[in-house]
């Protein structure tokens, strides 16, 4: 399923970048806090160290100390006994006293020989080490060098402790360092996993419910949960089911209305054409009849075949169509002339009110033809007898305006915002494909500019189409 793939990748990006950040983190710390622990206990055994030293240089600056013979009085009175042990250590780095009583017969003095090369190089006098003793026990110690008056070396103090104790206690705090990063993976996956499956759970359902709809069960509607962004994906694909299920409610009623315009020429074709066959040819005045309805019927046909391929050929070529200078009063007289004589044998009266000097626009001059031709053909389809319709334009800000008015039966409220819908109808009991003004709106939205529409029941229709003007510097 898509909702495990989701998962897995959720668990191997988002999780494993967590884990790698507390993993690198209890590292530092870890890291951190042996080195603080440690770093303590040094500095516990050089204050120490360096306390006898100063003893000791004392007692030799004042005469009457033998180095190599009076350190065993220092040792048998060391007070930090059960903390930790005091060595002295001869000059040729032999162990001549210790705290605890015991002299190993071999240790590593790796510190001595480190405060030795320091106090040679200038840079100080104690040397540290950490290791394991003779007995196999992990130790830190600091040696620290003791002089004479006169610069000689006489030897040095060397402070040991063990660390059992100090990695026991560091043991501990990196376990409860690894014990909080446990119990803040599993807050981070809990917190992670709720919010992950408010995504999912219904990026499914949308995903469900795509499948539905695109099975053609345009009924089922997504809960939205969320005001965010997939509460807006809930309503982007609820109002796509509303379009579709109204597009194909558009279709049907189309089909079902252009099956009856079609059929009407179609009977009438086949009606006369058998009358022809039988005796038209005796009765001249009948032949001509004959074929003068067989005609008009086939260009009828004609026409609304080409309305109904025209709106996929207008979304297929508008882009790549090559615009050019046109005038668009010469364009709107022109139109507005070829309808008047059909105006007119319907008892209307049609006026051209254009301005001459319109500046040009850039565009196709076939397309907007076509569109003025579909805006006067529906004001003479939807107009009553002795009405009127005018054309006139004017020049708006940076954009040309052509109006489209009439008086005839317009548009009701509930139709008007549908009517350039593809397919849409208001009025079924007139001629029609009911696509003229959605291919209309596309070829004027190609153009940049907007067809808006205004109708009121019984009164007219007024339709204004802006043009954007052509600028000097674009031609």
């Amino acid at each position: 399923m898509h909702f495990k793939r989701v998962i897995r990748r959720w668990m191997v990006n988002g999780l494993g970048v967590v884990l790698v950040l507390l993993l690198v983190l209890e590292m530092t710390m870890a890291v951190i806090i042996q080195s603080y622990y440690y770093q303590q206990v040094q500095n516990s055994l050089y204050t120490r160290a360096k306390s006898l030293c100063d003893i000791v240089e004392t007692y030799i600056d004042r005469g009457g100390f033998q180095f190599q013979y009076d350190v065993h009085a220092f040792v048998g009175s060391f007070p930090d006994k059960e903390m930790m042990e005091a060595q002295f250590i001869s000059p040729s780095g032999q162990i001549l006293a210790s705290s605890t009583g015991f002299i190993p017969e071999s240790d590593s003095m790796i510190d001595f020989q480190q405060a030795l090369q320091n106090h040679f190089t200038g840079n100080n006098d104690r040397g540290v080490w950490i290791g394991k003793n003779t007995s196999d026990q992990k130790v830190t110690s600091v040696s620290v060098l003791i002089f004479e008056e006169d610069g000689t070396l006489c030897g040095a103090v060397r402070c040991l402790a063990a660390m059992e104790n100090v990695d026991q206690q560091i043991i501990l705090l990196i376990s409860v360092l690894i014990l909080f990063g446990i119990a803040v993976l599993f807050f981070v996956i809990l917190s992670s996993s709720y919010f992950v499956s408010t995504i999912l759970k219904p990026l499914v359902e949308i995903g469900s419910t795509a499948k539905k709809i695109a099975h053609g069960d345009y009924s089922c509607r997504i809960e939205k949960q969320f005001d965010d962004e997939i509460g807006e994906l809930c309503d982007t694909v609820n109002d796509m089911a509303d379009e579709i299920a109204a597009s194909g409610r558009l279709q049907n009623e189309f089909i079902r209305s252009i099956s009856h315009e079609l059929r009407t020429p179609l009977t009438a074709i086949k009606g006369w054409s058998d009358t022809l066959r039988e005796d038209g040819l005796a009765d001249p005045e009948l032949a001509v009849k004959g074929l003068e309805v067989i005609s008009g019927e086939t260009d009828r046909l004609s026409n609304m075949v080409e309305e109904l391929l025209d709106f996929s050929r207008i979304q297929q070529t508008m882009k790549v169509t090559s615009f050019e200078r046109v005038d668009i009063f010469a364009e709107v007289e022109e139109v507005t002339f070829l309808f008047k004589d059909r105006a007119n044998r319907e008892g209307l009266s049609l006026h051209c009110m254009c301005h001459e000097e319109l500046p040009p626009i850039k565009g196709d001059k076939a397309r907007l033809r076509q569109v003025f031709s579909n805006i006067l053909d529906n004001a003479i389809k939807y107009s009553r007898e002795n009405g009127t319709i005018r054309v006139e334009s004017a020049l708006v800000n940076d954009s040309v305006q052509i109006v489209f008015s009439d008086d005839g039966i317009g548009i009701s409220a509930e139709a008007l915002p549908n009517v350039k819908n593809k397919f849409y109808r208001a009025n079924n009991h007139k001629p029609g494909s009911g696509i003229g003004l959605a291919v209309a709106d596309e070829i004027i939205r190609a153009h940049n500019g907007t067809l808006e529409i205004e109708s009121f029941m019984n009164k007219g229709t007024v339709v204004t189409i802006t043009l954007p003007i052509t600028r000097s510097e674009e031609t």
